[in-house]
């Protein structure tokens, strides 16, 4: 019998670790990427990195003491209209939201942003045989 525990509970248990705000918008962004894929995968990473996955890495949700980052895999690529990405806008592949204290987030749009992570993925993703 294994006692190790699972990715999901890695990520409760930091949002709780967190214990301030941090955690709250930890807690909050995981919720809402539940609500448009709820069989996303929840994957442990790089030492303690939370990490959602759907046919390959939607976004990572790293702690720091100032901001909440967001790292979409394929941020470059997705469609951002309301221009939620406001981190690491430099790259040829990753885009991240920093959010911080205070800070809310745009419901609809972060939802948009997920959905079109998803997409990407499933039009990178090769088809099994």
């Amino acid at each position: 019998m294994s006692t190790e525990i699972s990715a999901s509970e890695k990520i409760t248990a930091l949002i709780f670790e967190l214990g301030d705000w941090r955690g709250e918008m930890l807690a909050d962004v995981r919720r809402l990427i539940h609500n448009v894929v709820p069989d996303i995968e929840e994957t442990w990473k790089w030492r303690g990195v939370p990490v959602w996955e759907k046919g390959g890495i939607i976004c990572t949700g790293e702690t720091y003491k100032q901001v909440v980052k967001l790292t979409f895999a394929k941020g470059a690529k997705l469609a951002d209209p309301k221009g939620l990405f406001n981190a690491s806008l430099e790259g040829n592949a990753r885009r991240a939201i920093d959010f911080r204290e205070g800070d809310k987030v745009n419901e609809k749009a972060f939802k948009a942003l997920v959905q079109e992570a998803v997409k990407a993925n499933a039009l990178s993703t090769p088809p099994r045989s």
